[in-house]
C-alpha cells in the first residue's frame, strides 16, 4: 500500500546491485511512493548487477559513478540535477567493500593498503558524497541522507573486522556533517543500523549464516528484512522526520537492546 510519501521528490540511490540488496528495495519502495530516481553504482558493479533491470522498472536513470572518485560524485549530482529537472531531495549511501575480508584477512594480519581501500569505499565516500553536494548546492532545503551502518560499529564482531571501523567512521561523518548541512540548508544526515540480512554482499561474509540465526533468536521481534529496512528509510526520506538528523538508527527488531534472550537459552542448555 503506498501513501505517496515522497510524492514529487527527486532522489539518487547507490548501492543497488540486485534485488536482494536493501538498495533495491528502497529504489522500488521510493517509487511506489511518489519519487522519480536516479540509480548509481561503480562501473564494476554494474557489470556484476542486474540495475538495468531496476531501471526500467522504477524508470530511472542510470548514472555510473565511482564513489571514491570526487570527479564522478561531481558529475553524478550535476547530472542527476539536470535529469530529474531540480535539486535533489533525498540520497541512500549503501555502499560498503572491504578486500581484507574478501580475501580471508584476520584483523591482526591486515593488509593496511586494503584497509585504506576500506575506509574510502565505505565511508570517506559519504563525505564526498556531502561535500560535492554541498558545494554544487545540490541538494533541496529539508533534504535527507541515510547511509547504510552496522551495529558492529559500537560491538565487536570478530568476522566484521576493519568494516567495523569504517562503520564507526562513516557514522561519526554522519554526525558530523550533518550537523554542518542542517545548520546551512537544514539537510538531515542519518544512518541506519541495519539487521544482519541476505544480500549477496552479507551473505560473503564467513560464519553469516550462525550469526542470522542468532540475531533472529536474539531479537524480540526478529530480524528486519530487506523490505523492512526500505520501508523504515522512506520514513526518513519523507517529510514525516523533517527534524531526525545526526542519528545512528538501530533497525533490528530489538537486538541492539537485548542482553539474552529465552530462545538463547534453550539453545545453551541444550
Amino acid at each position: 500500500m503506498a501513501y505517496g510519501l515522497l510524492k514529487g521528490k527527486r532522489g539518487i540511490i547507490s548501492g543497488a546491485l540486485d534485488e536482494n540488496s536493501i538498495a533495491w528495495k528502497v529504489a522500488l519502495k521510493a517509487k511506489e511512493e511518489g519519487a522519480s530516481l536516479v540509480l548509481t553504482n561503480a562501473p564494476v558493479a554494474m557489470r556484476m548487477g542486474a540495475i538495468r533491470e531496476l531501471a526500467d522498472t522504477t524508470q530511472a536513470e542510470i548514472i555510473p559513478a565511482d564513489a571514491t572518485v570526487v570527479a564522478d560524485i561531481e558529475n553524478l549530482f550535476s547530472r542527476s540535477t539536470e535529469v530529474l529537472g531540480g535539486k535533489i531531495d533525498f540520497v541512500l549511501h549503501s555502499i560498503g567493500m572491504s578486500p581484507n575480508i574478501r580475501k580471508g584477512k584476520e584483523y591482526g594480519d591486515l593488509n593496511y593498503e586494503w584497509f585504506q581501500k576500506s575506509l574510502d569505499i565505505s565511508a570517506l565516500s559519504l563525505h564526498k558524497f556531502l561535500q560535492v553536494a554541498e558545494k554544487q548546492d545540490a541538494i533541496a532545503e529539508w533534504g535527507s541522507v541515510v547511509a547504510l551502518s552496522y551495529i558492529a560499529a559500537q560491538r565487536t564482531y570478530p568476522f566484521y573486522t576493519d568494516m567495523a571501523d569504517a562503520k564507526a567512521t562513516l557514522e561519526s561523518i554522519a554526525r558530523s556533517y550533518g550537523y554542518r548541512y542542517g545548520k546551512l540548508k537544514n539537510v538531515r544526515v542519518n544512518t541506519v543500523s541495519q539487521s544482519p540480512t541476505k544480500t549477496t554482499a552479507g551473505s560473503g561474509i564467513g560464519g553469516f549464516n550462525s550469526f542470522y540465526d542468532f540475531a533472529d533468536k536474539l531479537s524480540p521481534l526478529g530480524n528486519a528484512s530487506a523490505d523492512d529496512c526500505a520501508n523504515y528509510v522512506i520514513t526518513l526520506f519523507s517529510d514525516l522526520t523533517r527534524l531526525v538528523t545526526m542519528q545512528n538508527l538501530f533497525h533490528d527488531g530489538g537486538y541492539s537492546s537485548t542482553g539474552i534472550s529465552e530462545e538463547i537459552i534453550e539453545v545453551l542448555n541444550k
